[in-house]
Parts: C-alpha cells; structure tokens; sequence
C-alpha cells in the first residue's frame, strides 16, 4: 500500500502501549493546565490565530481513533508541498523524515500525511503511482487516478487526471511517454534527474536531450511543450541524468518501429494532461474520490476496514485526516464509505482518499501523532507537507491541539484544547 525545525512539542513515545499512550498525553496536558481549556460543545472549536487546528477523536464502542489537522483556507502563509522519498530525487523513507527535510527555504513543515501508493519495483523504488508535482517540477506522470492539487488561483481540486505525455518525432508522429520508472520494452520513459543518477536501463535505445534556445528550460514542469535536441544516442542503457538534460528511453521491441533519430535532430516533448495543470506547483496522486459537491460517492460489493489517510475540504477548511486500524483494542480502520461519511460529518465538500493501510501516517509539528498498524511508521514514496512560509507568520505563529473524545459518528461532544 502501499522532508527543518520542529517546534515544540513533547515527543511521544510510540512503543509504550495503547494504555501507556494515553496515559502519556493525559499527563502531558496536566503539565500545561494553565494553557488548557476544557469545554463542552457541540460545535466546531473556538477560533485561534494560528491558522491550523489538530484534534484526536476517539469512538471507543467502534472502536475507532481518528487524528484531524484543520487548517484555515483564509490564511496566505500556510502552503502545501509535496516530498520525495530521498529529499531530491525518488526513493523511500518515512513521513518523519521527508517532513524533517523539507527545504528551509520553503518555510517550516507544520504537518504532513503519507500521500500516493507506489509501485514496487527492486530497480526504482519508491516510484509513484500516479502524478507528482513538487516545488513546481513534474516528477511522475499521471496513471488516471485521482490526484490532488493546488490550481494557479491556490485553489485545492481533485479529480481523476489523464495523461498526455507524448514525445512528438521528426516526421509528426507520437509515442506515448512514462517518466521516472520501470521501462518496459514495448513502451518509453522519460528521465529527468529527479530519479538519480542514471536510467537504471539496459539495452534499448536512449537518447540524450538538451533544451534548445527557443524551448522552455527544466526543470520539467506540466503542461508544457519542451523543444529538445538530440545530443547523444546510446544502445548500452543506464545513460546518466543531469538537471541540464533529459533521457528518452525507448524499449528494444519498440525502437525497431520508430524512424530513425540522427544526433542533433529536434524532439518534442509534451507534458500535457487532462485536465489541463498549467501552471500547477504542488500536486499528488491517490485515490478513489470519497466526497464530490458534499455527496459520498458509491462503491459496490464488501468493504473491508483498513487504516485509511484523506485529504478533504470546503470552503473555509483543508483537512488532512488519518484512521488508525488493524488494531482490535484501539481502531479497526474504516471502509471507504465509512471514510467518506467521516469526511462529510467534519463539513468536507470534496474529499479524496490518500495510501494507506501500513503507510497511514500524520506527522504533526516533529511527531507522529496515530498509532501506525505495524507499530512503527512505514516508509513511503511521497508526502503532502503543510508549510508555514518564512516571515509571513500571522498573530503568535502557534498551534491548538484539542485531545477529543465523542462517540460515533457525531462531532463533537468533549474537548480539551492545548497550544503548542
């Protein structure tokens, strides 16, 4: 199923018990009584000028423990990137360190959520699914599922995303393209220096290409048309990746059907999807679709209770959520329209499904705050990450943590609110 300062917040430990765990954070709100306030309510918790919100909900009879980050739409400096797996390049670790190595210059990393599925392949690890956008580069292409994004107004939108990455010959005609992963030998892929070093490749035909003067420049980004020059043609594979230039990798049982390329000839390569990302800077896959226009969407046949992670919104709030399950004293999981249902009782208009199962995972100001169902955070191929912009902090710049118990599905019945 399958990147920093942290602030301050009071590690804890998840090796100890379910009970221990809970005894942890009854004690670490103790040691703050005066930063606590218990209220009973029956609607959504007091405004605070941090922006973001986390809250614990617990449905003992289910059981079912739910972790929410609720972040205000309202506030400009609270962004959203995406990380790969070993900070620069594709590969995999856990949401703990890709939060920790999220760029400085992108601001201070708030929280984050384990993000699309990943095929498992020995030779490109931690390669995902589907699209990936981040800091504006186009790492993967899309797979036709759904993906999330943030659109050129700072919008969040999520639907299913095709793609249309091509690579146009000489004489006009197209080869559909894959980027940064396995080859196979009937198909191409496009490399950029997002997966390593080198192709990984071995035989088939590579060409190495550079942007000529009247092409965009790299890094890739979606929705483009790159101008590119033939600098090299190999047949021996695993060509080495530069940020200056691309490999188009084609498979042996494809290059004996394609017309001849001579060094110097120009290439065009196209980045173009359906729906149409231009100008889109933080994107990622996953799927299904759990909630369109504030309705839960259908699935047929059984359902099974996994740990589930979800991204969801409305007008005024983003929400990262995150299901524990496989876990019969603590939480079993949701099925999807239990997830769903969830999603809509928090006010989610739209809401999309993220990986889960071993990967579920929320990262929450340098802790793991869910309890993973293999008793220790999975590595993963990619993350979304709430960023705090550098210097662009409104009011105290701190967060509210709001421990809640309430029974299923209704919210809320009891809070006890800290800020950090």
């Amino acid at each position: 199923m399958n990147g920093t300062r942290s602030a301050p917040i009071t590690t804890i430990n998840k090796s100890v018990s379910i009970l221990g765990r809970r005894g942890l954070l009854l004690l670490w709100l103790a040691w703050s009584v005066a930063g606590i306030a218990n209220d009973s309510v029956t609607n959504q918790p007091p405004k605070h000028d941090s922006g973001w919100h986390y809250f614990h909900d617990e449905a003992v009879e289910v059981p079912w423990s739910i972790h929410i980050f609720r972040i205000e739409r309202s506030r400009h400096d609270l962004e959203f990137c995406t990380t790969l797996g070993k900070g620069n390049v594709l590969g995999m670790s856990t949401v703990s360190e890709q939060a920790k190595n999220v760029p400085s210059e992108l601001g201070q990393p708030l929280a984050a959520v384990n993000g699309d599925f990943y095929n498992k392949h020995e030779d490109y690890p931690g390669d995902p699914r589907d699209l990936q956008i981040t800091q504006g580069e186009v790492v993967s292409s899309p797979n036709g599922h759904a993906c999330f994004w943030i659109d050129a107004a700072g919008n969040p939108q999520a639907t299913n995303v095709l793609s249309r990455f091509r690579v146009i010959w000489a004489n006009g005609t197209t080869t559909a393209l894959g980027l940064n992963e396995e080859r196979p030998s009937d198909g191409a892929v496009l490399y950029s220096s997002a997966l390593g070093k080198s192709t990984r490749t071995s035989g088939g035909l590579e060409f190495v290409l550079e942007t000529t003067t009247n092409s965009s420049r790299l890094p890739l980004r979606v929705g483009q048309i790159y101008h590119m020059r033939v600098r090299e043609a190999r047949t021996s594979g695993d060509s080495s990746l530069n940020a200056d230039s691309l490999v188009l990798s084609v498979g042996p049982k494809l290059a004996s059907h394609l017309p001849k390329v001579e060094q110097g000839a120009i290439l065009q390569i196209a980045t173009e999807t359906i729906p149409d990302l231009t100008g889109v800077t933080t994107a990622i896959g996953g799927g299904p679709a759990l909630v369109r226009d504030g309705k839960a969407m259908q699935w047929g046949g059984f359902q099974m209770r996994h740990p589930r992670c979800a991204i969801g919104w409305n007008k005024d709030h983003i929400f990262m959520v995150e299901v524990d399950g496989r876990q019969p004293n603590l939480s079993v999981g949701m099925t999807f329209p239990e997830l769903a249902a969830y999603m809509i009782k928090l006010g989610c208009e739209q809401a999309m499904n993220l990986d889960g199962g071993g990967s579920a995972t929320l990262w929450v100001c340098g802790n793991v705050m869910n309890s993973p169902s293999e008793g220790q955070e999975r590595p993963g191929a990619n993350s979304l990450v709430l960023v705090q912009k550098k210097g662009e902090a409104n009011g105290s710049g701190t967060g509210h943590l709001v421990i809640r118990s309430s029974p299923a599905p209704h919210l809320p019945v009891t809070e006890h609110h800290r800020d950090l």
